[in-house]
């Protein structure tokens, strides 16, 4: 096989996808939230999960013979949000953590089906349109970082946000109608 650039142009589809092009969402429990579809706009970094099976090793006759094994714990999911001046998504995610457990009185009022739920990172393509839709099945803000202050900095604020994740299933581009990444339609 002949290795030229037409090659890689003709594998390359749509030019291939763009770390640049992609939304971050996700829904807030009933903590009178006020940021709206900012986050949208103001998420600045997300990832694509990672996908992770561990394997076990069976001794055979003096040798290791690698299977399959379980899915270990889902990876945190992080985010870094550009901070405004009205901090309304700051503010919110603070409110959904005192939520779950104030600063004050340490007392958890809530239970999981009151703090958990699903965040959605999707992968756009150049026109617009969603190519692939990642959502965080139980998500929930584990830490919300310090913004750095200091006088020798011109730089717009931001921060990272990091939440548990129960599981992620992905559905668009490649994924039959009805499959949510599991195989099962």
């Amino acid at each position: 096989m002949a290795y030229s650039i037409q090659n890689i142009k003709s594998n390359l589809v749509g030019g291939g996808a763009r770390a640049c092009l992609f939304v971050v969402s996700f829904g807030y429990p009933a903590i009178g939230e006020t940021s709206g579809r900012k986050l949208e706009f103001l998420c600045k970094a997300s990832q694509i999960p990672q996908s992770t099976i561990n394997k076990l090793e069976v001794d055979y006759m003096g040798r290791k013979v690698k299977v399959a094994g379980v899915r270990p714990e889902f990876e945190d999911w992080t985010v870094t949000i550009i901070n405004d001046e009205d901090f309304a998504i700051r503010n919110d995610l603070e409110k959904w953590m005192n939520y779950m457990n104030g600063h004050i009185d340490n007392q958890q009022r809530v239970s999981p089906e009151d703090y958990k739920k699903d965040g959605y990172v999707t992968q756009l393509s150049k026109d617009g349109s969603e190519l692939r839709k990642y959502t965080f099945k139980g998500i929930f803000p584990t830490t919300i970082a310090p913004i750095e202050l200091s006088w020798d900095s011109e730089d717009l604020e931001e921060f990272e946000v990091t939440f548990s994740v129960d599981w992620w299933e992905a559905s668009g581009i490649n994924y039959p109608k009805g499959d949510n990444g599991t195989g099962n339609a």
